[in-house]
């Protein structure tokens, strides 16, 4: 299939599957499927694909053998592939990983917030993860003013939020494995950041 703008392009008289997503520009946004509908998000900004890299960085800095981490990962949701949806990173069990797109639930989803994204992110996602059995979900903010981690946690068939961090504070879990991060050295300018993200026990750990 080529590829086209998306101004260009007709949707087909039926439900889009994963298989149509090929089809879409490569132009920084992100497509996703709802019930066989386009989701859209706008390229997202600095400060997000700043947070992005630094979690997904750190998560794999502290993964266990058997764990996965990636970024911005493709995951359909449903069987017949019309419910699409790629966070920000995403924590899988080795044995699960698949091409081209996950079928089975990762450990844990983290997506960051965007201006437009906090209904679909603390809302909408959240009802759609938990559906799938994803054991942990982060919401981060990467606001400047305020930066912030919100872990919840799968109990039954909806998630209960856990914990709740901001700016300097520690935030620290078990799941999927043991790892701390301050959310304020996800959004900082210094180059050294990387010896402070991961709190007090964390200088020099990843060299």
């Amino acid at each position: 299939m080529s590829v086209m703008s998306i101004g260009e392009w007709t949707p087909p008289d039926r439900p889009l599957t994963a298989d149509d997503l090929v089809r879409m520009p490569d132009d920084g946004r992100r497509y996703e499927l709802v019930d066989g509908r386009l989701d859209v998000s706008p390229a997202p900004v600095s400060d997000h694909s700043t947070v992005e890299h630094r979690v997904s960085w750190w998560l794999e800095a502290n993964a266990p053998k058997g764990m996965r981490v990636f970024g911005a990962v493709g995951i359909n949701l449903n069987g017949d592939r019309t419910h699409h949806r790629i966070p920000d990173s995403a924590v899988v069990r080795s044995k699960d990983f698949e091409r081209p797109y996950l079928t089975r639930p990762p450990l844990l989803v983290v997506e960051v917030l965007s201006p437009e994204s906090a209904l679909r992110d603390f809302n909408t996602k959240r009802r759609e993860y938990a559906r799938f059995g994803i054991p942990s979900y982060w919401v981060v903010s990467p606001s400047q003013e305020q930066p912030g981690i919100v872990e919840y946690r799968l109990a039954g068939d909806a998630y209960e939020e856990r914990s709740i961090v901001y700016g300097t504070d520690l935030f620290t879990t078990e799941e999927p494995f043991g790892v701390s991060l301050v959310p304020h050295w996800l959004v900082a300018d210094d180059d050294d950041w990387k010896d402070h993200v991961g709190g007090p026990a964390s200088n020099g750990a990843a060299d």
